[in-house]
């Protein structure tokens, strides 16, 4: 790591950001070259062995692959990208990240600072447009004026996107301010703090536990490590507590583990659901408890829960936001093992709530077939297929139910982080997502499921796994397209809300093979379940990324009811 003093020599201030990436431990950045922040490309062609510009087709898939890379380090994943059309084309990105309490940084060049406030070409006040607040698209968004001051917003901007709740930042950078000299000396890696719980307040907690016979905790967010996912195991262990995982973040707790009652999120188990709802005891460890983890903020009822909730959160600003607990806990998600550990049960507690839960779980895996192409036996093939370790990654869509419910994951304790998926229910994530990973960990294979309307928002971004050798090492890289010639999901509500009545839902596609074909890739069209293992072995076996493209018929949109049926009980309902 280079001194400040090293460091303090006039230079473009464009190379003294790279050089303050670097000591921030950056080592990739995704983006999209712009005319704006021309100095600032100049420096990583300075440090070009130390950091690597990874250059995107389109700012969407950078910042996406921003976002991921945080996901998988817990420290902000950068995207740089051009004034104006750059940067609302990566303010998805930082959507994603926000919603998903992800660290992130998206450095956006600005028009120079005589031509401010002239409607200059492409400019626009970025603090308008990402407006930091609680209904924003960023936690902090600043504009760099002074190149000396540029080391104190790069310093300011990695501790703001860790600190507390995780979430992206937004630095605008004139061009003008770049190709300034500055002797400014970069500032030491930042780490963020930890919060810690008030022991009197856990003292409370562990009454209401020991008085407690139906606990459940749901848990997820972001910051986990590999030993607070531990003790957090050990936690339930000792009080016997069954575990649900928020909804996309199913691997912060082992799915295998005696004690895992399921995802809880779309399409939640009935069983499941209803459990929490007879549960005496409500733990809400890490997660926001959105929307789409409460069904609709009715499970529990918002903002005062039936039972008892204990809400434990790094954010101070998330404890008693919708949820009014009956114990709010401030406790950084990588602290709540160590936070836990002094809160044990006076006597063994009984295991049957647990063992209970999880049958219901394992019931949940089973599934009627379905024909030509079963999408629950895909997943359980690639499962059963894959390397430990993989990373799976999903956008938005019906599609991707059938990973959530028939996949199973591990906790990160043991293999990191697996699953890359967006809580804000952005399309076109996963293939991005799927590059990032790989590109990060070239030894893990990356599978990515996308649906077909999903895949071609981002599917550009194959030719940059290509162009980054992506894939080719011991872990592949895999897209899985599913393909059933519409926007599924809004096909399946516009059935239920006006059946027979389709309106702009279905879709041409091109011939998927041949795309990823002609982007570099092995490509292959698989029509039947039985024709998907084979398909997958020699996915398994490529010397190079694989598309594998899965036609399914038009009515299979849901892992639990099909088109047919919505539009019959539909129908009824108006006759009736």
């Amino acid at each position: 790591m280079p001194s400040a003093a090293l460091s303090a020599r006039p230079r473009l201030a464009g190379h003294a950001l790279v050089e303050a990436l670097v000591v921030q431990g950056v080592d990739t950045v995704f983006g999209v070259p712009g005319e704006s922040f021309l100095a600032a490309l100049d420096g990583f062609h300075q440090h070009a062995g130390r950091i690597r510009f990874v250059a995107c087709r389109h700012e969407g898939g950078a910042a996406f692959m921003a976002e991921a890379h945080g996901k998988l380090t817990g420290r902000p994943g950068v995207c740089f990208v051009t004034r104006g059309p750059g940067a609302t084309n990566a303010s998805i990105g930082v959507h994603v990240a926000f919603q998903d309490s992800t660290p992130m940084l998206l450095l956006v060049g600005q028009v120079a600072a005589e031509q401010r406030d002239r409607e200059a070409f492409q400019e626009i006040d970025y603090r308008q447009m990402f407006g930091p607040g609680t209904l924003g698209l960023a936690k902090w968004v600043a504009e760099v004026h002074a190149a000396d001051r540029l080391p104190e917003y790069l310093a300011r901007a990695f501790r703001t996107a860790m600190q507390g709740r995780p979430g992206p930042v937004v630095l605008a950078l004139p061009e003008d301010m770049l190709s300034t000299l500055t002797a400014a000396p970069v500032l030491a890696r930042v780490e963020p703090a930890r919060a810690w719980p008030d022991p009197h307040v856990l003292a409370q907690f562990r009454q209401l536990l020991i008085r407690s016979e139906r606990p459940f905790a749901i848990v997820g967010g972001s910051g986990w490590t590999a030993g607070s996912a531990a003790d957090f195991e050990r936690f339930v262990e000792d009080w016997e507590i069954p575990v649900g995982c928020a909804f996309r973040y199913q691997d912060v707790f082992d799915n295998r583990h005696r004690l895992y009652a399921g995802d809880v999120g779309i399409g939640v188990n009935p069983k499941l659901a209803q459990r929490i709802r007879e549960s005496d005891l409500l733990l809400a460890i890490g997660v926001r408890m959105g929307e789409m983890t409460t069904s609709g903020y009715t499970l529990p009822e918002a903002p005062v829960p039936r039972q008892p909730l204990v809400h434990i959160h790094a954010g101070a600003e998330e404890l008693g936001r919708v949820y009014q607990p009956t114990i709010a806990l401030q406790c950084s998600t990588s602290a709540i093992g160590d936070a836990l550990e002094d809160v044990d049960p006076p006597t063994p507690r009984s295991p049957v709530h647990g063992v209970q839960a999880h049958a219901e779980y394992l019931a949940n895996l089973e599934a009627a077939p379905v024909e030509p192409m079963d999408l629950a036996v895909v997943v359980k093939t690639i499962e059963a297929m894959a390397p430990a370790g993989t990373v799976y990654t999903n956008g938005a869509g019906n599609y991707a139910g059938w990973l959530h419910r028939f996949h199973r994951y591990t906790s990160l304790q043991r293999e990191g982080r697996t699953q890359l998926a967006p809580t804000a229910g952005a399309m076109g994530y996963g293939v991005p997502a799927a590059i990032a990973a790989n590109l990060l960990f070239p030894d893990r294979t990356a599978v990515a499921i996308a649906g077909d309307g999903d895949f071609l928002m981002t599917g550009q971004e194959l030719a940059t796994a290509t162009a980054h050798a992506a894939g080719r090492g011991a872990g592949k890289l895999v897209v899985v397209v599913v393909d059933n010639g519409s926007y599924g999901t809004i096909r399946m509500h516009q059935e239920r809300e006006y059946p027979a009545r389709v309106s702009g839902t279905t879709l041409t596609n091109p011939d998927f093979v041949q795309l990823a074909r002609a982007y570099g890739w092995h490509a292959e069209r698989v029509e039947t379940t039985a024709a998907f293992e084979p398909a997958f072995g020699r996915a398994m076996q490529a010397q190079g990324p694989t598309l594998l493209h899965l036609l399914l018929p038009e009515d299979v949109s849901t892992s639990r009811t099909t088109l047919t049926a919505l539009r019959a009980a539909a129908l009824k309902k108006q006759g009736a």
